[in-house]
């Protein structure tokens, strides 16, 4: 990445807009852990993040779901660090057999939810008793992949926004951010 690219990168971090703090963030993660813990505590659940947007809401979940579970990982994308989807590309499969077990689907966002779509088929063609989806950030908008998809456990609700932050990125960066920013005019 050229030096110019890099100081676009830190200024649409400088200039973003912090919609949801640290502290908001991990309260709504608290939430979502008390909702998933009250249904899936007797489950013998398979729980897998989804690379690389799941990765930071997954670690926070897994640590505070005090219940015997097996946990794994998915590396679907579309957007290889665009921020225009393309088609499914699997990177990695799922290591755990999950068949006749529930299946909970972890990921950083519900958007337009292609990505969740095809991974949530995959999970029931692959025999999945159940299949259910928690995300950190629902966006609101009216283009969902199926206009009857639904995660089960929201953190947060959005605006119709471009946001980046605990595991969101913008063109492959502020995964790391704390707290959910969006671009400036976006």
């Amino acid at each position: 990445m050229s030096n110019t690219d890099m100081e676009h990168i830190k200024r649409v971090y400088a200039e973003a807009d912090l919609l949801h703090s640290e502290a908001d963030v991990e309260q709504a993660i608290d939430a979502m852990a008390a909702s998933i813990t009250a249904d899936w505590e007797n489950a013998n659940p398979v729980i897998f993040s989804i690379m690389n947007g799941g990765l930071v809401i997954g670690g926070k979940l897994l640590t505070k779901l005090n219940f015997p579970l097996e946990a794994g990982y998915m590396h679907a994308t579309r957007y290889r660090n665009t921020t225009n989807g393309h088609e499914l590309e699997w990177k990695v499969r799922p290591h755990i057999d999950f068949s006749d077990r529930p299946v909970l689907i972890v990921d950083d966002i519900l958007d337009e939810g292609h990505t969740l779509a095809a991974i949530v088929d995959f999970c029931k063609e692959q025999g999945a008793s159940d299949v259910r989806i928690a995300v950190l950030v629902d966006k609101k908008h009216d283009r969902k992949a199926r206009p009857e998809m639904q995660a089960h456990y929201i953190g947060i609700e959005i605006e119709d926004r471009y946001i980046f932050g605990y595991g969101m990125d913008y063109h492959g960066y502020w995964r790391n951010a704390p707290g959910i920013f969006a671009v400036k005019g976006m």
